[in-house]
C-alpha cells in the first residue's frame, strides 16, 4: 500500500517547541565557546579566502536571532541591523551574546502555539513561515560557526567539540 503525504495526514509536530528551543540553546552555548576560543585580535581581524572576520559574522547573528524572535512574538517589525560599535571588545560581544540568548528565551515563550505555520515577513524583507525563519536562525549560526572552526584550526587552536551542546 502506498501512502501519499498530504497536509491532512502529515504529522504536524516533529519536535516540540521546548525541545527545539533546548537544541537551539545548545548551539548558542557552543557558539559562545567558539567566540571565547578566539584570541581577541584575530576575532576582529582574521580572515581566510575573502570571508569576513568571525566578529562580523557574530554581529549578523546578534542582529537576526533575538530581534527576529521579538518580531515573531510581538508583531513589531524592527530594522535589520547587523553592524554596531563593539569597541573591538570580545568581552562586550560575549555580554551582548548572553543578553541576546536571554531575549531568545523570553520571546520564544511568547510564540503562539498555532503560530508556527504562519507566514511572517522578517524585518519586512524575507517572508516564510515562522518555523522556517527559526530554522534559518539555527542554520545560519551553524554555518558561521563552521567558518569559525576553519579559522581556529588555521590558527592552530582546537575548536570546541561540535557535539558538546
Amino acid at each position: 500500500m502506498e501512502t501519499t503525504m498530504t497536509a491532512e495526514n502529515r504529522t504536524k509536530t516533529f519536535i516540540s517547541p521546548e525541545d527545539l528551543l533546548n537544541n537551539y540553546l545548545g548551539h548558542r552555548g557552543l557558539t559562545r565557546r567558539t567566540i571565547e576560543a578566539f584570541p581577541e585580535e584575530q576575532f576582529f581581524s582574521y580572515s581566510i579566502g575573502g570571508m569576513r572576520p568571525f566578529a562580523e559574522m557574530v554581529m549578523e547573528l546578534l542582529g537576526i536571532a533575538a530581534p527576529g524572535l521579538k518580531q515573531i512574538a510581538t508583531g513589531e517589525t524592527p530594522e535589520f541591523k547587523e553592524h554596531f560599535d563593539h569597541q573591538n571588545s570580545k568581552e562586550l560581544i560575549l555580554k551582548l551574546w548572553d543578553e541576546s540568548t536571554e531575549e531568545i528565551k523570553k520571546y520564544w515563550s511568547q510564540i503562539p502555539a498555532n503560530g508556527w505555520d504562519q507566514p511572517i515577513s522578517l524585518f519586512g524583507q524575507w517572508e516564510f513561515p515562522v518555523y522556517s525563519q527559526i530554522c534559518y536562525f539555527l542554520d545560519n549560526e551553524i554555518h558561521h560557526r563552521g567558518q569559525a572552526y576553519v579559522y581556529l584550526r588555521s590558527l592552530g587552536i582546537e575548536p570546541p567539540a561540535f557535539y558538546e551542546r
